[in-house]
């Protein structure tokens, strides 16, 4: 196994990479069977490990979170479809973490021994493990486009606040096309893209452009109603 085939891995803004498995779910067809939704696909390293065990609680906690901004989950380790099994339901009957018990995970964990989609999207890392997937996730939208990816080493758990973040971040800024800023939250001002001419930055520096804030003609910014943008992508595809 050679290590570029390893470590190779998708990009932002490519289609995401298609194949077939068995999960906990029944067999999947990716990312086919989700076209016209957002998908979550996130990598684990594997079953009956605390770190795993405490994220896929908490994910399944903030399922419905997730669904209601039109975003499914799809989970994936390199452990068979057994020891999925086995996993969940330990997590079910014995598990309590923050507050969180009795927690059914009922999005699909995808079996993958052969570690064949692991390489497809470079879940697999040399320097971290070569038969454990790290903690990645990709964003991938309604088109089957990979919007983002995050990355955490093996010892790392993920922000699952963070991940919603990301999810709401990207469907506001298809919807309204502007972009967000650092730390942006829904009802924090919004940027609006760079002046393209000289023309168009001075409209906006001389106050042209009703509804902006500019500290320069670089750096404009405006506001969306908090319930505008929640009304527009929560429940939408």
């Amino acid at each position: 196994m050679e290590e570029s085939q390893i470590i190779s891995m998708p990009r932002i803004g490519d289609k995401a990479p298609s194949f077939k498995a068995v999960t906990t779910q029944g067999e999947i067809n990716f990312p086919q069977q989700y076209a016209g939704e957002w998908v979550i696909l996130f990598s684990h390293p594997a079953d009956f490990t605390p770190v795993c065990t405490s994220e896929f609680m908490t994910f399944a906690s903030m399922e419905s979170k997730f669904n209601e901004a039109g975003c499914k989950l799809v989970g994936l380790s390199v452990d068979g479809l057994y020891s999925h099994i086995a996993w969940l339901r330990t997590i079910k009957e014995k598990i309590e973490f923050k507050g969180m018990k009795n927690v059914e995970v009922t999005f699909p964990l995808i079996e993958d021994i052969t570690m064949e989609v692991a390489k497809k999207y470079g879940m697999l890392q040399p320097g971290e493990s070569s038969t454990k997937a790290v903690r990645a996730v990709f964003f991938i939208d309604p088109k089957g486009v990979i919007r983002t990816i995050i990355y955490y080493p093996l010892s790392l758990g993920r922000n699952f606040d963070e991940l919603y973040r990301v999810l709401i971040a990207l469907k506001t800024a298809d919807e309204f096309g502007i972009a967000t800023p650092a730390d942006w939250r829904p009802g924090d001002d919004v940027i609006i893209s760079p002046a393209g001419s000289c023309g168009k930055a001075k409209d906006r520096m001389d106050g042209k452009e009703a509804g902006l804030e500019c500290k320069d003609w670089f750096f404009c910014t405006k506001k969306i109603d908090k319930d505008v943008i929640l009304g527009k992508i929560l429940k939408k595809k």
